[in-house]
């Protein structure tokens, strides 16, 4: 195992991006704590990509802790585990912190309840690839970088491909974020073990480990542990640029190759995962638990107690808030996630879901209104533009609605990392066009289908 920090004297990275602030020291020495249990959880049925689970529970029920409550339909869905000894309380719909509602079940806290989790190790080894896969589908693992895409589905190559690189994503690239940092700090023991079960399936024939410079701690654990593990696991040391821990752009720092348009990472044999997921993929093997809880960053100029927080699944943002201290009264908004890709929240009764990473909250000096103008064409969003698309001339197509043009201009590539509305100097929030515009142009998809 070595070290791979440095080529030419350069730290690896990809071509375009930002240089955001990354404030990440409000957090990024905080131990994760384990929050103590509320009363009561909500768990959405819908919290991956994918069909949503069935719910197989009746209200009045008593559920304990990881136990299944709700199966996964068809093979992009995965399953959903109770987080506590509790009763079903409720089956209904209920609000999400995307701001729609959803079907879900509300699991009330047995009080009297040791909560001490009782299930048995899973043995890997007796498993061949269609009983792995099953196996993560059943324990409900999905990506927890944000995205929330079923792991399993990530896992199972299809016919005539293979994995040569299995790549951990430790970017954590977000401003604010700490969450993935603190992982790798606190667990390099179990993030090894769960690239060496994922490993005894895909058997790539090299492991990497991705870490951006700013986490020198993860760094040095991380890769005392892979040495001792005596395999194919190398860390690799990453330029602090925003979006650097994007799959496609991880990918072309370590490999120099890029993603084509249309195709995904395993068509250039690799498969990327997330520092969390693979820590949960250990935890199942080892010990039976399934994805009930997940470390989540509380961070921001506005909250009392930046830290990372360990929480079961289903908690109310309002509780986790109020366990960090309570917000500031100069507070001005609170994001799901980080500054870049997060989404603002505007109502705290909902639940932590699989793909939470963090809660930001962001005090008045630090929310703008900005005024917008017309594109100058000055060229900055292209220089960001990590795809190398032209977010100047989709954003004029979008204005007008010419919604199929936008695809000759690849809009359907982009993953909506913000980097072009970070840099216009006329305040155009273009992203946020380019993520109307996709959303029209999937239902119109839809619709020609059905025809």
């Amino acid at each position: 195992m070595a070290v791979s920090d440095i080529q030419n004297n350069k730290l690896l990275t990809f071509v375009n991006g930002i240089h955001p602030k990354d404030y990440k020291e409000l957090s990024n020495n905080c131990k994760i704590q384990r929050m103590p249990f509320v009363e009561e959880y909500t768990l959405p049925l819908g919290q991956h990509i994918g069909a949503p689970s069935k719910s197989i529970v009746q209200k009045g029920q008593y559920v304990k802790r990881g136990e299944l409550i709700a199966d996964s339909v068809g093979f992009v869905s995965v399953s959903l585990h109770s987080p506590v000894d509790g009763i079903v309380s409720d089956i209904g719909i209920f609000d999400t912190p995307k701001g729609d509602v959803l079907p879900g079940i509300k699991i009330k806290t047995d009080r009297f309840s040791t909560q001490q989790f009782h299930q048995k190790a899973v043995d890997f080894e007796s498993l061949d690839v269609n009983g792995f896969i099953k196996s993560i589908q059943n324990a409900g693992i999905v990506g927890l970088g944000g995205a929330a895409f079923p792991s399993h589905v990530k896992f199972a190559i299809p016919e005539g491909k293979n994995c040569k690189y299995l790549m951990l994503n430790g970017c954590e690239c977000e401003p604010f974020l700490t969450a993935d940092d603190r992982t790798m700090v606190e667990y390099p023991k179990q993030i090894i073990d769960g690239l060496l079960i994922v490993n005894h399936f895909l058997k790539a024939e090299k492991i990497y480990i991705a870490i951006e410079s700013n986490k020198p701690k993860a760094i040095e654990v991380l890769s005392k542990y892979a040495e001792e593990s005596n395999s194919n696991i190398e860390v690799v040391t990453l330029k602090v640029k925003y979006p650097q821990g994007a799959e496609k752009m991880m990918i072309s720092a370590i490999l120099g190759n890029e993603v084509p348009s249309g195709k995904l990472p395993i068509d250039l044999g690799v498969i990327v995962a997330n520092v969390g997921t693979i820590k949960a993929i250990s935890e199942y093997f080892r010990t039976g638990m399934p994805l009930i809880e997940r470390i989540v960053t509380i961070t921001g100029t506005s909250i009392n107690n930046p830290t990372n927080v360990l929480v079961p699944i289903g908690t109310p943002m309002d509780e986790i808030l109020e366990f960090c201290g309570g917000i500031k009264d100069n507070t001005a908004r609170i994001l799901l996630g980080g500054p870049m890709m997060g989404a603002v929240q505007k109502n705290l009764n909902v639940p932590v879901v699989k793909g939470t990473s963090g809660l930001l909250v962001l005090s008045s000096n630090e929310v703008k209104d900005f005024d917008q103008y017309n594109c100058i064409k000055c060229g900055k969003c292209l220089d960001a533009c990590p795809l190398f698309l032209n977010p100047s001339r989709m954003g004029l197509l979008a204005k007008k609605g010419l919604w199929d043009e936008m695809l000759d201009f690849h809009v359907m590539d982009c993953f909506e990392c913000g980097s072009c509305s970070y840099v216009c100097p006329s305040g155009i929030p273009l992203v946020q066009s380019f993520r109307v515009a996709k959303g029209i142009l999937r239902e119109k998809s839809i619709r020609d289908q059905n025809k």
